[in-house]
């Protein structure tokens, strides 16, 4: 554990969720291959379909709507609606088809093995802090077994803009009655979790499980007051 900021007094604990609670590479790969398969087999039209006509059908759609990167899981609807409504089927035929398509997605997208310190880490924590999630992904923790640490969770689209913005931090601040000072936000990335959190008056820690040299980063801001290797470090707060 690395400090370069003095720690202030702390009264909850915000957690980023993929890459920081989990590994989300591997999830990741598996919902994109399983959701290109799921529109294979869905419309005839749509068999030699390839991550690839998704990615240009996803960038059309943000050349349109900038700004809607902010909802990761409605720009894959609409992405997916529009693949559907170009081969022909109507407007409630393609909104069937994307519904079934999301929610084959959300079923793989939650496959997620949770290491058992994650579990520990977030129950000895929660004894003493109240824990929130705060995530520009779709994942759904309920899903995956860690919905019952977070008082709440806040997802980009419908509570906001995504991080590095801050509307996700202070409304997590305001739903917890707390300065934001009072908050530590934990997460992986240098950018939307580090220096985001930092720009709303939060602390930061900056799990760092990659062995990348915050001098060095490329995406480096602010120095985070934290840092640490693995998530059970945190317990040392505790002590």
């Amino acid at each position: 554990m690395h400090f370069y900021r003095p720690l202030r007094p702390l009264a909850a604990l915000t957690f980023d969720l993929d890459d920081t609670l989990y590994d989300n590479r591997p999830v990741i790969k598996q919902a994109e291959q399983q959701s290109i398969a799921f529109l294979q087999n869905y419309h005839p039209g749509l068999s030699h379909f390839q991550s690839v006509d998704f990615y240009r059908l996803r960038q059309e759609l943000r050349e349109q709507e900038p700004e809607i990167y902010h909802d990761v899981t409605q720009w894959r609807w609409r992405a997916v609606h529009l693949a559907l409504s170009r081969q022909g089927l109507r407007d409630a035929q393609a909104t069937i088809g994307a519904d079934a398509a999301m929610q084959n997605f959300a079923l793989w997208r939650s496959c997620i093995e949770i290491p058992e310190t994650t579990h520990t880490t977030l129950q000895a924590l929660a004894r003493h802090y109240p824990l929130v999630a705060i995530t520009n992904g779709n994942v759904d923790p309920a899903l995956c077994g860690l919905a019952g640490y977070f008082q709440f969770v806040l997802r980009s689209g419908p509570d906001g803009r995504a991080k590095p913005y801050q509307d996700m931090y202070q409304l997590a601040a305001q739903r917890l009655a707390m300065a934001p000072e009072q908050i530590l936000h934990v997460g992986d990335d240098l950018t939307t979790d580090v220096a985001g959190a930092l720009r709303a008056g939060l602390q930061a820690c900056w799990i760092n499980d990659r062995q990348r040299s915050l001098m060095q980063a490329d995406d480096s801001r602010l120095l985070p007051h934290i840092e640490i290797s693995q998530l059970a470090s945190l317990t040392a707060l505790l002590s």
